[in-house]
């Protein structure tokens, strides 16, 4: 109803060009969990909350509000590279009967950071990797991408990133700059490529996968991924374009950056996680622009969907943010509303 009202609105503005408008919003949010170490992804069985942080460790929040760090067993020791450590998490669709869940994480091999994906098992209370599903991914200092999700279908998709190395992202003999798609036998099949650090992934009501990326310097992106494509990185980026390749729905543009990180559809909108642009970019994807946006909590890394409720963790602990006594938070956003007004 939300949603309906402000488009109804909009087309009544159209009309009024000769007017100024205005769109004030008013966000309304309760701290969950405080004092999070640089935390990266959220995922809930329905009751309880979990949290990866960096240094590798999962937070349980409880219904009551008590917050646990759990201890993660893996089978090698996390990589201190900048951007590194216990990533992307998500939890397998019968998680309440098996206990199984997924983790993306960057460890040293021979003094280089590797990435790898593996299968986590649940048991009182902690966390042990029992099988790697995609090992040997070759990273570099930063760009090692590192988002899970699950698809409405229930399979599991990931980003990964070029490892600071741009021409990775254009070979098909490598996984680095794309995204792909794991089966439970370990074996995995390129969605798409050309992605320089995608950190973000989300399907809308139709089963249409969207994604966010990291430019170089600006241009970040918000692409609508179909199988097989091409999304151009390092030989176009921003609102450049060439044959055979996919530009970006939206863009930041050369001159503003978001470092847009995880996202949610939300009532019909879509919700960005963004690190330097200190917000929750709220997207309108039928115009593809941004409606609004949440601010005031420095830098965001995810965002999370109930469908009923919207949930987000702050991420001002990893070194490149200004933390507060009580960073990093994780927040439930209580109400958001939208109002435009004719001037």
């Amino acid at each position: 109803m939300k949603r309906l009202l402000f488009v109804f609105m909009l087309i009544i503005l159209a009309g009024c060009s000769m007017n100024k408008q205005t769109t004030t919003s008013t966000t309304l949010t309760q701290q969950l969990a405080t004092k999070l170490e640089s935390p990266w992804s959220i995922d809930s069985d329905g009751d309880r909350f979990f949290i990866t942080e960096r240094n590798g460790t999962i937070v349980k929040v409880e219904a009551d509000g008590s917050m646990i760090r759990e201890e993660v067993h893996l089978s090698e020791p996390l990589s201190d590279a900048a951007e590194a450590g216990l990533l992307g998490f998500v939890l397998q669709d019968d998680f309440d009967e098996s206990g199984l869940a997924y983790a993306y994480y960057t460890y040293d091999s021979a003094g280089a950071p590797i990435n790898r994906i593996v299968r986590l098992q649940y048991e009182e209370g902690e966390w042990r990797e029992t099988d790697i599903l995609l090992d040997g991914i070759e990273s570099g200092p930063v760009h090692h991408g590192g988002r899970l999700a699950m698809s409405p279908e229930g399979t599991l998709f990931a980003t990964i990133g070029d490892g600071a190395t741009p021409e990775n992202a254009q070979n098909p003999e490598l996984p680095n700059g794309k995204i792909v798609k794991i089966q439970k036998d370990g074996s995995f099949n390129i969605v798409s490529m050309g992605h320089r650090n995608p950190q973000g992934l989300a399907w809308n009501s139709e089963g249409e996968l969207y994604s966010s990326e990291h430019g170089q310097s600006a241009n970040d992106e918000i692409n609508k991924i179909v199988q097989g494509g091409n999304y151009g990185w390092p030989e176009i980026e921003g609102n450049e374009s060439k044959e055979g390749m996919y530009s970006p729905l939206l863009t930041s543009g050369a001159n503003e950056t978001w470092a847009p990180s995880g996202m949610t559809f939300h009532d019909g909108l879509l919700y960005v996680a963004a690190l330097r642009g200190k917000a929750i970019l709220v997207i309108d994807p039928d115009r593809m622009e941004i409606i609004d946006k949440i601010d005031g909590y420095g830098r965001i890394r995810d965002i999370y969907s109930d469908g009923e409720s919207l949930f987000f963790i702050t991420n001002n602990t990893d070194g490149r943010g200004n933390p507060t006594e009580s960073d990093d938070i994780f927040y439930k956003i209580g109400s958001h509303e939208m109002t435009v007004i004719l001037e």
